[in-house]
């Protein structure tokens, strides 16, 4: 096992994986941003070392100064996180050159799978449907525009190299087309410093379910319980739940078995996810594989038992997949609710200040995954994630009471965040009813602005 890992990421995920070292008795060290010098995973990690200013691409970002750092403070392993570089080809690529174990897939799989196209060519060779669109990442208008007119419009611009929602844009028109392009490019490239998009039919009332695996160097691999991640704003996650609601079994087992294949045929190695769209009536799309931990993953880890990011670790260290698919037995349902610093009453127009007081929800069944601290300053710098409330039930519907208690109880001062708005997704009649799709929020919870003020 390794004896000092750097923590190349920020906020709650840098601390999720401090703690996740702290128990297997590994030393950490992490990289920060001169803005984040006060955080608390700075606060908790063994060693700290800032690699540059406040913006991404001069610290986050920057492959030479994370690679350095972790030389320079003896670490052998590089856990990314999720966002930032955790999907990079080429920082693998560097890591597994100097000597260093980059925790996630070898640079190679990396290459493969972290390109939406390339990933999707997989998943057709393997047999698993994929939805129409470009076979190779888009940097030119007109290529878009033919691509968008062999599927069909509406399409959907994706960024090649990237997720999270980030540069993700849903485009109705050829008009629409022109003027959304190139702003999806330049989000692109500040994000993941690649402006290159995939092109893809869009399918509007899709449920968006993925799967999580573990797979190990030896060819051992699980699958576990699906993840709904249906609602969503501008195509960024909101709320999660596992088991997926109100889909039958047959596309249950159907959700795994295309997992298991597309990993398996990437000859994939370490935690990764791979992500569906679901149609209303239960066919399954390949969209694209996130290889890396994903925001999501308590969920997984509270019906299940498992540590996700210390079996990464593992993975990293070459050790066997001590888990064999009947080990995998869920039980109960949990939920996740992303707070973030957006205002849910003005379209999440993000939020920045201080945050002057902070309790988190607890109680049975309850986890909050946060670095907040009472001091905290939000920015617009980086993604407003704050907190992860995840409420666990032996059923649905105990969990979702358990997070309407949860959410209630967690209490942010000084900055405006979304838990008003979840508050109203998870008392509504149709998330009750377990009615997911891409575009709830669009079909039950848009309403004129001063209305839901006024009646705040």
């Amino acid at each position: 096992m390794f004896s000092k890992v750097l923590v190349a990421n920020r906020g709650e995920i840098a601390l999720r994986v401090i703690r996740a070292c702290r128990e297997m008795g590994i030393r950490t060290a992490i990289t920060y941003s001169e803005i984040d010098r006060e955080s608390l995973p700075v606060r908790m990690a063994d060693e700290a070392i800032c690699i540059g200013p406040g913006p991404s691409s001069k610290s986050y970002l920057n492959i030479s100064s994370i690679v350095s750092a972790a030389l320079i403070c003896g670490a052998d392993a590089v856990h990314p996180g999720c966002g930032f570089l955790s999907e990079n080809s080429y920082l693998a690529e560097i890591c597994e050159k100097v000597g260093i174990t980059f925790v996630g897939p070898p640079s190679s799989v990396l290459e493969k799978m972290s390109d939406k196209a390339s990933a999707r060519e997989i998943a057709r060779d393997a047999g698993v449907p994929v939805m129409p669109g470009s076979t190779s990442g888009v940097i030119a208008l007109e290529e878009a525009r033919r691509v968008a007119y062999e599927i069909g419009f509406p399409v959907v611009l994706k960024p090649v190299a990237g997720g999270g929602g980030r540069g993700l844009r849903v485009v109705q028109s050829e008009t629409e087309l022109v003027d959304t392009f190139p702003i999806s490019k330049a989000e692109a490239l500040a994000a993941f410093s690649n402006a290159e998009l995939y092109v893809e039919k869009y399918l509007p009332g899709a449920r968006h379910v993925e799967v999580q695996i573990l797979a190990d160097e030896h060819g051992s691999i699980v699958s576990f319980p699906e993840r709904d991640c249906s609602i969503q704003r501008r195509h960024q996650k909101l709320v999660e739940e596992s088991p997926a609601p109100t889909i039958s079994d047959k596309t249950r087992q159907t959700l795994s078995k295309a997992a298991l294949r597309v990993a398996k045929a990437a000859g994939y190695v370490n935690a990764g996810t791979m992500e569906f769209l679901v149609s209303g009536d239960g066919r399954v799309y390949f969209m694209e594989t996130n290889s890396r931990i994903q925001v999501e993953h308590p969920i997984t880890e509270m019906i299940t038992g498992t540590d996700l990011v210390k079996w990464q670790l593992r993975l990293a260290a070459r050790q066997q997949l001590g888990l064999k698919q009947s080990d995998i037995q869920p039980h109960g349902h949990a939920i996740e609710c992303r707070i973030c610093a957006e205002d849910g009453d003005r379209r999440f127009s993000p939020q920045s200040g201080v945050v002057d007081f902070f309790l988190p929800a607890g109680g049975p069944g309850v986890r909050v995954d946060s670095h907040l601290y009472p001091g905290y300053h939000s920015t617009t710098f980086y993604d407003s994630l704050l907190a992860k409330v995840i409420a666990w039930g032996e059923d649905r519907a105990e969990a979702v009471a358990r997070m309407q208690r949860a959410l209630s109880e967690c209490i942010i001062g000084g900055v405006r965040t979304t838990i008003p708005f979840h508050q109203r997704v998870i008392s509504h009649p149709a998330y009750r009813d377990g009615e997911l799709c891409v575009d709830f929020v669009e079909r039950y919870l848009e309403s004129p602005v001063e209305e839901r003020v006024a009646s705040a």
